[in-house]
Formats: C-alpha cells, sequence, structure tokens
C-alpha cells in the first residue's frame, strides 16, 4: 500500500449531493477506470491511479475486517453496500456510501468489480464511527479474528444483515 508515505492530517473533504466516482478494477483489486470525480476526491491523476491496487486510498481509520468482508461477499458475486473513509494523496480524507458489485465474462467468471460512490449520510457515519473504532482496536489488540467477530455479534445483537444496516443508515434510497 502506498499510502504510509503520505503525511495524514485531520483534514475533511466533502463529497458535493450529485457527485458519484465510479471505478472499475480487476479480479485483483488493480484500477482499470476511473472517473474525474475520483482524481478530484483522491487528489491522483488518472496516470497514478490506473494499474494501482484499489487500496491506494485505503485511510488507516479503516479496519481491516471491513475490507474482508467487502472480498467475502464481492468475489462471491454478492452487491455490497458500506461506508468507507478513504485517503486522499495530500493527506486529507473523503467519507463515501459505496455499492460494489461484481463484472463477468460472458461465461459468468467475475473479470472485475464496479464500485460506485457517492456521498454518505452524515450521521450514518457518526453512528459507523464508534463501531470501526472499535474493530480497529480490536484488531490492533487481539488480530483480525476478533474484529470480525465483533462486527458479526453486533449484527447479530441488533438482528440485521450487513446490507441492511448500511442501506437503513443511508435511509434516503
Amino acid at each position: 500500500m502506498k499510502n504510509n508515505q503520505i503525511n495524514i492530517n485531520n483534514n475533511e473533504i466533502k463529497m458535493q449531493e450529485n457527485d458519484f466516482i465510479v471505478s472499475k478494477t480487476n479480479a485483483k483489486g488493480i484500477i482499470t477506470y476511473c472517473n474525474e470525480i475520483f482524481m478530484h476526491m483522491s487528489d491522483y491523476s488518472e496516470n497514478e491511479l490506473l494499474g494501482q491496487n484499489h487500496n491506494i486510498i485505503r485511510h488507516p481509520d479503516m479496519p481491516k475486517a471491513a475490507f474482508k468482508l467487502a472480498w467475502d461477499f464481492i468475489s462471491s458475486g454478492k452487491e455490497f453496500f458500506a461506508y468507507v473513509k478513504n485517503l486522499r494523496k495530500d493527506g486529507s480524507y473523503y467519507w463515501v456510501f459505496a455499492n460494489i458489485t461484481a463484472d463477468y465474462d460472458s461465461s459468468g467468471k467475475i473479470i472485475g468489480y464496479t464500485s460506485v460512490r457517492r456521498k454518505p449520510n452524515d450521521q450514518a457515519i457518526k453512528t459507523i464511527i464508534p463501531i470501526y473504532s472499535k474493530m480497529l482496536e480490536l484488531e490492533k489488540s487481539s488480530g483480525l479474528k476478533a474484529s470480525v467477530s465483533y462486527l458479526l455479534k453486533f449484527l447479530e445483537d441488533n438482528n440485521v444483515q450487513y446490507n441492511d444496516l448500511i442501506l437503513s443508515l443511508q435511509g434516503d434510497l
């Protein structure tokens, strides 16, 4: 991951209401397409993004368990929704409401993924931050498995499936 060379700051950049960030990757997560809004929000040029792993924008405040869950969903062909804190090249960050779907070839094999991100609901971010913080804390103290277990227990305790929780937090769909 390239972002370990970035001086992270606490400056948040907000998406506009009608912005849609779009990117495509191959099956391994390597960026093959990025739209102008993605370039603008990430502060990277097209040449800097194409051919890079999508985790080039991964913010260290994001628990690894969230990405494990994402890969579990999308690699099995399931649609995935999430709130993601992304790291810009300049060290700032931005939150997105993400939707990731698989792309298939004519024989039904997954050949890549398309991600569309838009401005998240502010209240949803306030709700998700403590969950992610606890997951991150558990990852540091007890590992990835403990973080995943915490999230699964949270979902069970609230009698909700992961995507349903995320969609209900967004609220305007």
